[in-house]
């Protein structure tokens, strides 16, 4: 069960513009206004995992010769067995 507020009445009533054949069918047309919505989080959930992607691809390999060649071994000195 869903309060009716101000605000969703005005989105139900675009909503009602939007699918005019569903425009005396509140339940239907809630249940569509929901369908849309989720599919713009999915997309919008699809986009940011695109540019986190994209800003690893970015980073990959920038970071060659950061570390000394030996490192392993300079590390292994410092801790005693």
């Amino acid at each position: 069960m869903i309060t009716e507020t101000d605000q969703i009445s005005q989105g139900l009533a675009q909503a009602a513009k939007q699918w005019p054949e569903l425009a005396d069918q509140r339940t239907l047309l809630l249940r569509k206004v929901i369908e849309i919505g989720l599919q713009a989080i999915e997309l919008d959930e699809s986009k940011n995992a695109q540019i986190r992607i994209a800003a690893v691809e970015k980073l990959a390999g920038s970071m060659d010769g950061i570390w000394p060649s030996n490192w392993k071994k300079e590390l292994a000195e410092d801790w005693p067995e």
